[in-house]
């Protein structure tokens, strides 16, 4: 994915309406005024937001007579998933190496702590 989609992509996503939009379309296509509904906006605004994620390719629309289904077009969230899986697999390391100094830090503390503990008494009773 070049950049500039990955840019659309992101700004896209940036919008919690377009984000809401996104999740309805992901259970099937629907109707502009059926996406609009869950909104307190206009359908002029949620047209501007559709235009939006169309623009990124995220949505596409059809026309079959007087409906204008949208649908959820997941290519590019792929994409923005390829590209965040690179810094998924940065932060594991990160976490792995940060637990593994937890653990070496508690191993030296319990260690401390043993050779700190007085000598235990003998069987002979001193």
């Amino acid at each position: 994915m070049s950049p500039d989609h990955l840019s659309a992509t992101l700004s896209a996503l940036a919008d919690p309406t377009r984000r809401a939009i996104l999740a309805r379309l992901a259970l099937g296509e629907t109707s502009v005024k059926e996406l609009a509904e869950p909104f307190a906006m206009s359908l002029p605004a949620v047209s501007k937001h559709l235009k939006v994620l169309e623009k990124a390719g995220l949505i596409s629309r059809g026309r079959e007579a007087q409906w204008r289904p949208c649908r959820l077009d997941p290519g590019p969230l792929r994409d923005v998933a390829a590209w965040l899986e690179h810094y998924r697999v940065f932060w594991d390391r990160s976490l792995d190496r940060l637990e593994s100094m937890i653990l070496e830090l508690r191993t030296e503390d319990q260690n401390a702590a043993l050779s700190l503990s007085p000598p235990s008494k003998g069987t002979d009773g001193q």
